[in-house]
Formats: structure tokens, C-alpha cells, sequence
């Protein structure tokens, strides 16, 4: 409807008391706003909805940068524009002047000059959203008629036209409205301290970036403590002491060498405590300490003395993820305090089957659990969100029977790490319900099973799950989940190739007929590697087919396709349908046998380039597997192009990296490892020059000192002399000894190449590099 229509008739009439109404409840919102944001983030659709108009956007002014500026909502984030107060934009010439303006077209020049001859339209905006421009009705936010507090802008009237002069007698109520609530919050915001002053002020965060991290705490994905240690890298440690200036309270870390009274914790709901942020640390003649990340909650004061009655209470500054180490460490639960990106928290849904496990404990010592239980089917559910969120490879549940909790364990980066605890009352109903989510029988208990689940993880964002359950001693079953997270390819230049490897990896997967494989254990990112050499090559003159189990990266231009083992889809059977489907590339996941190792070697020499994947410990390994499945030394040695040997090792920390001078120790440990002769040639001397890498510990990397993957790599080239070899079914110390020789650097030496430039250490590549 238009904005503020006049009273002809009676339908008129209504339409006016309507929209007065909606301005006077929109006014009683403006002036009741807590805070800058909730005005420009969350009134303005309220407040576009009383007008004839596509888009609104509010912009607040900065007096310090002289600017205005607005934020606009995403998924995961907040994002500010500003804009310059000049006649470079409407909104800033708005602002420069103090004048509304009104433009039928925003891209006729002459209407710009018109109302001033540097006037321009700013196309930022639809350049970036795709949005078009048309309309414009910008409005000064203005206190005691003088004071700029900001600008209201509508775009594009929904009836095509110009805004009439009723559609900007109601913007200026709006924007009177606005105006005396940005001038409230600004004085407010000049009198009244902030908890996290300290931060800002000591430029820990900008003022820019902790507004941003408040308003994304809003959306309840991530509390604002997670937020700024994670996402803005502020320390855990300034960000205590930031809310202890503000409390004027003593700030208290988690450390194993504070001691908890225990004894007071005796009559208290563990997981109540940890929900609500509070828990009594020790008693002393005159109070008891209380531990707390919000003294300032009034409930929560009310609360903790109903607990507490009658005895004097001190409080003291403690985070939140602190005080569950806290409890964790006073109950024997260990750590359980883990970031939170959902709603829920483990230990809460926990907490409500307390009593029903008792029950069927007593009922059943195999556990009685229903696995259609509402809180069972919470847990299974947020056990995987949260390994996702945490960068999980696998989740394994491992029960060890009646006696014994039933343990959950993550694998990031390479390594497991115990997750949590379950009760043993819950072993059977969590197994089951995780069967059910991945269609397996859950009545078979003997048998090992295969399966996939499909989780939604959030509206956009949809996650799947390779399930794999196996018997275990005790009458028990383990279940272990692969996750499978649909992902784009990286860019081959981002993948941690040395120059050499890049350049040669780049000139084979140029030709146009070849095999070339990516060999490696089980995760190490062969399926990534080939999925980023196939996004290299894949523009629309070439026609790719890939064949997966399952299809975890998909990438636009390529036909890609899953295999069904259970209906004799194999990846032979892809291969030979693929051949009659005039294809350029094939990409095979993985060579299992002697069938699917031959159609690719035919395929490459019959004008495709072939891509597949094999479990071999080395590339020159791969060489002598393939013969030994009966394949033809001499059809091999014309296919092959090149092989790729792959491993995965910790990267170190980048926020708590530090080098140091390598001892003399560490020094001929690298120089064996590298190869003496070949380390000689590097010429790397044992003195202060001599430096390596190590993490330190924070909380990015949960003290460990590692965050993230480093691959290494050994790529053999196809060269003449190798292809001579593998006709005469050479042995693998020959072919390698040549191979080196010809410029290939082994797993081992590109690992302490990579120790050598700070991004893992030599004891990580040990792990991984046998040779």
C-alpha cells in the first residue's frame, strides 16, 4: 500500500489509521532500541513494511571517521558498508547538506545535476548484489535540527514511480523518530562504560568488530565469548581481565593447580551449573567465592543466594568455557567444556535422562534406553553437529559394555581426542539410533554393516556420513562415521606443492591422453588433490567424467557420479559406460582391481586422460602393485604420466608459532632423515642460521600447538628412462634410486623441506614419512 494515503473514503480511512498505527508502534520500537544495532539490523524490515518500497536502508553517522555507515546481515557474519558524506553518493550528499532528495532515475545524469552538478549515483551497491536502482528517496536523521545523527534511504517505489510528497512526510516521521533515539544512544554510549571497554581501548578488537561479534551472538550459532577468542583472535586471558575491570571483581583462569571445595558441590546439579555459568569454588571465614562470567545478572545473584542462604557472597570473573573445566576437573568429567555452534549443549541432554537411565539400569543391565527417545535422538544429532563444527574427520563410539561409560572420540587433524562420556546405560540406544539414521538393521548385532547418513545440519547447509558398525568384544558394537562435507575443490596453487612439483604436476595434467595417480592411506586428501588437478583443466572444451564412492567435492563442468557396489555399479562398470559417452578426462576413484586398473590403462591409450586414486606407501611402491595385479608392463609404461605419493601432517599453529635455533641434536636427526649426501648438497649450516618451528599452545589450537593439515608429496614423472625400467620390470630400489636422481624429492624430503620453512615440525613428518 502507499505510504500514508489520503481520506477519500472509508477504505482510505482505513488505510490511513492503519498506517498510522504501524509508524506509532514502529516509534515505540525505535525508542525502546537497546542499542545501534537492533536498530539497523533488526527494525528495518518492520520498518520498510509501512512503505510502497523494495529496500530501506538506515545509515547511522560516525563522528570520528566523518562517515555513515550501515550493516547488512549474512549467514554466518555481519557485514558494514560505509560511505564517504560527499556528493559522490545520494545517502552522502544526504548527509553533507542536510536536505532530502528524490530521483525518479538514479541513472539519469541530467536529474543528478539537476539537483547538484557533482551529484553521483554510487553503483557499488547493485554492482555487488545485482540489485537495480531506479527510485531514490534519501532523508537526513537530524537531532535539535542541526545535529546529524544519520540517513533513511528507500529504493524503488513498487509502483514504478517517483515517491510522492506523502511518501516523504511519512519518511520524516520516521526519521524523526530515529533521530532522537540515535542521539539517546549516543549520549548513553558516552556515559555508561562497556564490559569490554578494556578490549577496544588496549586495540585488541576494534569497536567495528566487537559490535559485529555482538550482533552475530544475537543469532544464538555461537556465544560472544567463542566468538571473539575464535573468529577475532582476541586472548582469553584480556578478555577476563577486561570484564573484571568492569565488574571490579578478581578474574580467576582455569588451571589444575586451583583447588575446588568440593564439598560444596556435593548437593548441586553439575549440568545445572554449567547451563547456568556459575559454581561455588571455596569458603572461607567471612564468604563463599562464586564463580561467574555475568556478576551483573540479577537472577542469576538471586539464584546463587537461595543456594546460599544466609552466608556472605564474593564473587570473582570467570569465563565460561573456565568454569566448565572447572566442574569437569572437580567431578572427574574432565574437560567437557567444547565450543557450541548449535543450540544445545551435550551435558544438558544428558542431564535429562538421568533419571530414566537409573531406571533402566535397574530394569535392564543391558540398558533399556528407546533409541526413538527425544533426547536420544538430540544427543546422536548433536554429537555429529558438533564434530563437524570442531573439523572432525571421523567419530568413533566405542562401548565397553555394562561396567564402563561409553566413550566418544573426534579425529581432527589426524589425531583422536576424547569428545565425551557416555553413561552405560545409553550404550545400546545410542548405537541403535545411529543405525537407524543410517538405514542399518538394527536387530543384527553379530555382523559388521555399512550405511550413510544424510544430516541437515542447517537450512543451507546439508552434511553426509560413511557409517561403519563392528561387532566388539562384550556383546558390544562400534560405530564409526566419516564425515563427509560436500565442499568446493581448492585451487591446485593453494595445495602445498614445492615449485618443482607444482610446475611438473601442471605440464601432465595438460596432456591430453595419460594416466596419473594420487596413491596414499586412507585420508590423506588423494580425492582432494585429483579434484583440484581437475579443476585446473576444467574449462568447456573438455568433457569430464569422474566416478566416486562417494561424491564428496562437486565442482560445476564436471558429470560426476556415484557407484552402487550393492547393484553391480562398480567402477569398472562407470569406466566402460564413460567410454561410450565421448569423454576427454576420467577421474575414478579409486583402482581396486585388476578389471578397473585395465580399463584405465586402455582408456589412456586410446586418446583420455585417465585420474584414479590406489593405497600404495610410496609412488614408486605403485609401480610394482599394479604389475603384481597382472597388469601389462609394457601398456602401463606408455600410459603413465605420473605418480603422486601423498601424506597428511600437523600444520603448526599460526597464532602461537614461534622458531628457535635447532640443536645439534635435531640437526643430524634432519640431515639422516633427509639423506646425508643429498642434505650436504643443500648446503644448510649447523649454527644460528639453523632455525625450525614450533606451536606454543593457545586456545585456536586447543593447546596443542597444531592447527590444520600439511600435505607432503612425492611425485614420480613417467620419463623415458623410468617407462624403460618399468617394461623391464625393474626393481622398486632402482626405479627410486633413478627417479631421485632425475629430480624427485621423497615424502621424507619434502617433509623437511616444509619443517625447514616453519609449517610442521620434523617429528610430525617422522609420523607420516617412513623414507
Amino acid at each position: 500500500m502507499q505510504a500514508n494515503p489520503v481520506a477519500k473514503n472509508p477504505q482510505d480511512l482505513q488505510q490511513k489509521i492503519a498506517f498510522t498505527e504501524n509508524v506509532k508502534r514502529i516509534t515505540e520500537q525505535i525508542h525502546a532500541a537497546r542499542d545501534l544495532d537492533y536498530i539497523l539490523l533488526d527494525l528495518r524490515k518492520e520498518i520498510l513494511s509501512v512503505f510502497d518500497a523494495e529496500d530501506l536502508t538506515i545509515f547511522a553517522f560516525d563522528p570520528e571517521k566523518k562517515e555513515i555507515f550501515s550493516k547488512v546481515p549474512h549467514i554466518d557474519n555481519v557485514e558494514e558498508f560505509r560511505i564517504p558524506i560527499s556528493e559522490q553518493s545520494l545517502a552522502g550528499f544526504c548527509a553533507k547538506y542536510l536536505r532530502p532528495v528524490s530521483i525518479a532515475d538514479a541513472y539519469n545524469i541530467a536529474e543528478l545535476q539537476s539537483v547538484h552538478p557533482a551529484l553521483l549515483h554510487d553503483t557499488s551497491y547493485d554492482k555487488r548484489t545485482g540489485f537495480k536502482t531506479k527510485q531514490v528517496l534519501t532523508y537526513p536523521i537530524v537531532a535539535d535540527n542541526k545535529y546529524l545523527m544519520g540517513v533513511l534511504q528507500l529504493l524503488n517505489k513498487k509502483t514504478g514511480e517517483r515517491f510522492t510528497r506523502k511518501d516523504e512526510e511519512s519518511v520524516a516521521e520516521i526519521a524523526k523518530a530515529l533521530g532522537i533515539a540515535f542521539f539517546n544512544l549516543r549520549k548513553v554510549s558516552k556515559k555508561t562504560p562497556s564490559k569490554f571497554d578494556r578490549l577496544v581501548s588496549n586495540n585488541h578488537i576494534t569497536q567495528s568488530d566487537l559490535d559485529n561479534a555482538i550482533a552475530e551472538s544475537r543469532k544464538g550459532l555461537s556465544d560472544f565469548e567463542s566468538l571473539v577468542i575464535e573468529k577475532y583472535k582476541v586472548p582469553k586471558l584480556e578478555i577476563g581481565k577486561s570484564l573484571a575491570q568492569f565488574y571490579k571483581c578478581p578474574y580467576i583462569e582455569y588451571s589444575e593447580r586451583t583447588l575446588v571445595d568440593v564439598e560444596l558441590l556435593k548437593n548441586l546439579n553439575v549440568d545445572y551449573l554449567k547451563k547456568n555459568h556459575w559454581m561455588p569454588l571455596k569458603r572461607d571465614r567471612t564468604a563463599i567465592e562464586i564463580l561467574t562470567d555475568d556478576p551483573g545478572d540479577l537472577d542469576r545473584v538471586a539464584d546463587i543466594k537461595r543456594t546460599f542462604p544466609g552466608l556472605n557472597i564474593r564473587f570473582a570473573i570467570s569465563l565460561r568455557r573456565d568454569i566448565a573445566q572447572f566442574l569437569g576437573s572437580a567431578t572427574g568429567q574432565g574437560d567437557t567444556n567444547t565450543t557450541r555452534k548449535l543450540d544445545e549443549n551435550v551435558s544438558d541432554i544428558l542431564g535429562e535422562l538421568v533419571n530414566e537411565a537409573q531406571e533402566a539400569a535397574a530394569e535392564d543391565a543391558g540398558g533399556g534406553l528407546d533409541e526413538n527417545d527425544n533426547a536420544i535422538v538430540r544427543l546422536a544429532n548433536q554429537i555429529i553437529a558438533d564434530a563437524y563444527r570442531q573439523g572432525a574427520s571421523d567419530i568413533h563410539v566405542e562401548p565397553y559394555g555394562e561396567k564402563r561409560e561409553t566413550l566418544v572420540r573426534f579425529r581432527v587433524d589426524g589425531d583422536c581426542f576424547e569428545y565425551m562420556k557416555i553413561p552405560q546405560s545409553y550404550r545400546r540406544a545410542i548405537v541403535s539410533r545411529l543405525k537407524i539414521m543410517a538405514s542399518l538393521d538394527i536387530a543384527e548385532r553379530r555382523k559388521p554393516q555399512d550405511g550413510k547418513i544424510k544430516f541437515k545440519l542447517s537450512e543451507s547447509k546439508d552434511i553426509e556420513l560413511r557409517v561403519a558398525t563392528i561387532p566388539t568384544a562384550g556383546y558390544n558394537e562400534d560405530v564409526v562415521m566419516r564425515l563427509l562435507a560436500a565442499s568446493e575443490p581448492l585451487p591446485l596453487d593453494k595445495m602445498g606443492f614445492s615449485d618443482r612439483n607444482l610446475a611438473a604436476i601442471k605440464e601432465i595434467a595438460a596432456k591430453p591422453y595419460g594416466i596419473i595417480l594420487c596413491v596414499g592411506p586412507t585420508g590423506s586428501g588423494k580425492t582432494t588433490t585429483l579434484h583440484s588437478i581437475l579443476g585446473f583443466i576444467n574449462t568447456p572444451d573438455i568433457k569430464i567424467w569422474t566416478a566416486e564412492d562417494p561424491v564428496e567435492i562437486t565442482q560445476y563442468g564436471l558429470r560426476q557420479v556415484q557407484v552402487q557396489p550393492k547393484i553391480d555399479f562398480t567402477f569398472a562398470k562407470a569406466m566402460r559406460a564413460f567410454l561410450r559417452a565421448d569423454p576427454d578426462v576420467i577421474m575414478v576413484g579409486e583402482m581396486r582391481d585388476k578389471e578397473t586398473a585395465e580399463i584405465g590403462i586402455e582408456a589412456s591409450l586410446t586418446g583420455h586422460l585417465v585420474m584414479s586414486t590406489l593405497h600404495t606407501n610410496s609412488a614408486v611402491e605403485t609401480i610394482t602393485r599394479l604389475l603384481d595385479m597382472g597388469c601389462d608392463s609394457f601398456s602401463f609404461a606408455d600410459a603413465m604420466l605420473g605418480v603422486l605419493a601423498q601424506r597428511l601432517t600437523r600444520r603448526i599453529c599460526k597464532d602461537c608459532k614461534e622458531e628457535y635455533v635447532g640443536t645439534g641434536v635435531e640437526y643430524e636427526e634432519i640431515r639422516q632423515g633427509y639423506g646425508p649426501a643429498h642434505w650436504d648438497k643443500l648446503g644448510i649450516p649447523q649454527d644460528n642460521t639453523f632455525r625450525l618451528a614450533r606451536g606454543k599452545g593457545c586456545e585456536t589450537c586447543k593447546r596443542t600447538g597444531f592447527k590444520g593439515r600439511v600435505a607432503l608429496h612425492e611425485l614420480l614423472l613417467g620419463s623415458d628412462k623410468l617407462k624403460r625400467m618399468i617394461q623391464t620390470k625393474a626393481r622398486t630400489e632402482e626405479m627410486l634410486q633413478s627417479a631421485i636422481e632425475e629430480g624427485m624429492t621423497t615424502l621424507m624430503q619434502d617433509g623437511v623441506q616444509k619443517a625447514l620453512l616453519g609449517q610442521t615440525t620434523f617429528k610430525e613428518v617422522k609420523a607420516v614419512a617412513i623414507k
